[in-house]
């Protein structure tokens, strides 16, 4: 089941322990998730391609609260489900801090990924991993971009 890939910080940690014994390479990324979309979509198929196994740390509801007001649209519980249903994700951890930086220190991926929008210099937790990468940023997609049009059409 989808839902099964939902990961409680400390039995991520265990997994991934298991995981990097049997040679495999951990890929990490982040983000909100808001409201899924083909940037969204792209950026975690391009992590995938990284390596053997990719981790999605989700910010909670008062983690984005605090980074971009009036936030989330959806719920933790239900960005984290519908996030389990993506094949290319391995596992979802939640993480209630402002950045990924003390669970990327607790898990150790092998890789960070994020999307173009990033210059790899200022990717949290690059001081932690023996490498960054990017994703080719979808001009002109994004969550604050699809909630704008919907209020446009609304109001």
């Amino acid at each position: 089941m989808s839902k099964d890939k939902i990961i409680e910080r400390k039995r991520l940690k265990e997994i991934i322990q298991k995981l990097k014994s049997q040679g495999k390479r951990i890929v990490f990324t982040n983000g909100c998730f808001d409201i899924i979309h083909i940037g969204h979509i792209r950026c975690l198929i391009g992590a995938k391609r990284q390596g053997d196994i990719l981790i999605v740390g989700l910010n909670t509801d008062s983690s984005v609260s605090c980074i971009k007001p009036g936030r989330p649209i959806i719920p933790q519980g239900q960005r984290a489900e519908v996030l389990s249903t993506i094949e290319v994700v391995d596992y979802i951890t939640l993480f209630d801090e402002d950045t990924p930086y003390e669970l990327i220190k607790e898990i150790q991926p092998d890789v960070l990924v994020k999307g173009g929008d990033w210059d790899i210099k200022d990717v949290v937790g690059a001081d932690i991993v023996k490498e960054v990468h990017t994703v080719p940023f979808v001009e002109g997609v994004s969550t604050t971009e699809i909630i704008r049009r919907i209020q446009n059409l609304i109001f």
